[in-house]
């Protein structure tokens, strides 16, 4: 695993078989950047028994509310957490349409982050 000093990091993975919306990675980058920073200025990580969350994206037929967690990785340092997002609403969604979907997954997620640890 290639070594960053980020403390939030977002990727997504396909469960069906619909193209992706091309501008979803860029999107979420800037998702990262702006939540990361409120993480960092909050103290959100303090008294956290991982130093940084990975959070993955199922590109499925769904969107959760709860995200699934595996254990802390001991080796990195990271919680891994998942959360299923409904790909027809990413496919054709605008810009500014996808900013909203994924900055509120990823809140919903670290809300219950914080609340669990």
């Amino acid at each position: 695993m290639a070594e960053h000093n980020h403390k939030l990091v977002l990727g997504g993975v396909s469960l069906t078989k619909t193209r992706l919306n091309r501008q979803g990675g860029p999107v979420m980058d800037e998702v990262r950047d702006e939540l990361e920073q409120v993480i960092v200025s909050t103290g959100y990580l303090e008294n956290a028994p991982f130093e940084w969350i990975g959070l993955i994206f199922y590109y499925g037929l769904k969107n959760d509310d709860v995200p699934g967690y595996q254990r802390i990785n001991k080796k990195y340092g990271d919680l891994p957490v998942t959360i299923e997002l409904d790909v027809r609403e990413l496919r054709h969604a605008d810009r500014e349409d996808l900013k909203r979907i994924y900055t509120l997954a990823t809140l919903k997620t670290l809300i219950h982050v914080g609340e669990k640890y």
